[in-house]
């Protein structure tokens, strides 16, 4: 699947046309915003956690090329292999060489939204390494060809009817759409390209500074098995995941999974600090960590944006956002989608590519009361809108329909004219005018006959009238 984020009006039409996506979406995502209520409820320092997380990170942030030394210098003291990446092409040939050095032919991924950012599945095949994915839900949508559709739940946009199909035609199984033989029937066919794998991948959700370890989260026990059973493991950790401490952790670890799945805590916590095989005959032999910038110093270097790389990727602003549960996630045409995507979007693939997601927004702020770090996203979107716009990214009929009003707002009686002809003829129609698309699930207000400015006036006439009253009975 290879989706442009400047397509994204071409995606939005299609997904706004598919039924069974928006149903299935929209279940998902209520589901969820259900469980975590009742965590939150659940929780009664979670407004504290909150603040204590913000402040955390933009702590790490504001001092992030001394956290990186820290845990460089840590990591190689607990004998792991430290690679920087500036862009996606230099991670993906540090990871070639790594697959050279050590004769890799297969590969098991866990779910890590870093490797599809860097389109890393794509670069392994083309280098004749089968690679495949290991969460369920990633499984399914590689069966597609298709990339996630969610922060937490890839295959959020797929009913489980949808599911058994998809089995059925890729995997060569009888029809079903029972969770539990559909889960049988992936562990099956994973479980031995386990056993067989030469190197296993995976994300990081925190990187400990001060300790030199990653911390990776998940609930199946498939980041586990890549990590433990292949002979050479390679994390993918954007710079901006570090926290300073174990001490830190805890507060992270009660807000990510109340807002990512509505769970009280993740089913597995694995902190990984060192290859384990010569100290306890197993796991891996070699252990890598790919530090990836791309893109993330120039947001880091913006004052106005930099917090932005607050975000956990818990998924819980894509729940509660009005346009992703209309859409699903492919319509914003990029690995990262809903509110967060719509701001890291244009901030990593530039003004022009990303020129329309900062406007897939209602700005109802509901992704910042509900964002477990405090990221205020509708502050962020409002300033990337205006980028869009200074660099002449905007549409050509939105600047000429602001052209327009420029130009009637600097000629008052003309102004008048124009706004006072619609209200009239809607009279004359009696009903509101028809607005092609918006008009056909809600209808366009109706025009005020008399208009703002006669109103104005008006009221400005009551206002004296009383105040000339008010005097006239203290003299009396």
């Amino acid at each position: 699947m290879n989706l442009k984020a400047s397509e994204t009006k071409a995606y939005i039409k299609a997904a706004l046309k598919d039924k069974t996506l928006r149903q299935a979406v929209d279940k998902a995502t209520q589901t969820a915003l259900q469980k975590r209520a009742v965590q939150v409820e659940a929780e009664p320092a979670w407004e504290e956690l909150r603040h204590k997380a913000h402040a955390i990170k933009c702590e790490v942030l504001e001092h992030l090329d001394a956290y990186l030394e820290l845990f460089e210098k840590q990591a190689i003291a607990n004998g792991m292999q430290v690679h920087w990446a500036s862009d996606a092409a230099e991670a993906q040939r540090i990871v070639q060489v790594i697959v050279e050095e050590n004769d890799v032919r297969s590969v098991v991924k866990s779910k890590s939204l870093t490797s599809e950012e860097i389109h890393l599945n794509k670069f392994l095949s083309e280098q004749n390494v089968e690679t495949l994915e290991t969460d369920l839900g990633e499984y399914i949508v590689q069966l597609l060809d298709q990339i996630p559709s969610h922060l937490t739940a890839p295959a959020l946009h797929l009913s489980r009817q949808d599911i058994g199909k998809i089995f059925q035609q890729k995997l060569g199984v009888d029809y079903t759409e029972e969770p539990t033989e559909l889960l049988a029937i992936a562990r099956a066919k994973l479980r031995e390209k386990f056993l067989a794998a030469d190197m296993g991948i995976s994300g990081v959700n925190f990187g400990i500074a001060a300790s030199g370890c990653l911390v990776i989260l998940e609930n199946e026990a498939n980041a586990r098995l890549a990590i433990g059973l292949p002979r050479t493991h390679v994390a993918l950790m954007g710079i901006e995941k570090l926290i300073p401490s174990f001490q830190e952790l805890p507060v992270f670890l009660k807000l990510l999974a109340p807002s990512a799945t509505g769970q009280k805590q993740t089913v597995y916590v694995n902190v990984v600090g060192t290859p384990l095989q010569k100290i306890a005959g197993e796991g891996p032999e070699q252990l890598h960590i790919i530090l990836l910038d791309n893109g993330r110093s120039k947001i880091l270097a913006d004052p106005q944006l930099r917090e932005t790389l607050c975000c956990i990727r818990c998924g819980a602003c894509l729940n509660v956002c009005p346009i992703y549960q209309q859409v699903g996630g492919h319509a914003y045409g990029w690995v990262y989608m809903g509110p967060i995507g719509a701001t890291l979007i244009p901030q990593y693939l530039g003004e022009r590519e990303g020129r329309y997601a900062p406007f897939l927004s209602s700005l109802c702020g509901a992704c910042h009361q509900i964002c477990p770090v405090r990221i205020n996203i509708p502050h962020h979107l409002l300033k990337l809108r205006k980028r869009v716009v200074d660099s002449g990214n905007s549409s050509r009929l939105e600047k000429l329909a602001f052209r327009l009003w420029a130009f009637l707002a600097r000629h008052p009686k003309l102004y008048r004219t124009v706004t006072w002809f619609p209200g009239k003829l809607q009279l004359l129609s009696r009903k509101p005018f028809p607005v092609p698309a918006y008009c056909k699930e809600r209808a366009l207000g109706t025009f005020d006959v008399k208009g703002f400015r006669k109103r104005f006036i008006e009221m400005e006439e009551i206002n004296s009238r009383k105040v000339a009253e008010a005097q006239r009975m203290r003299k009396e």
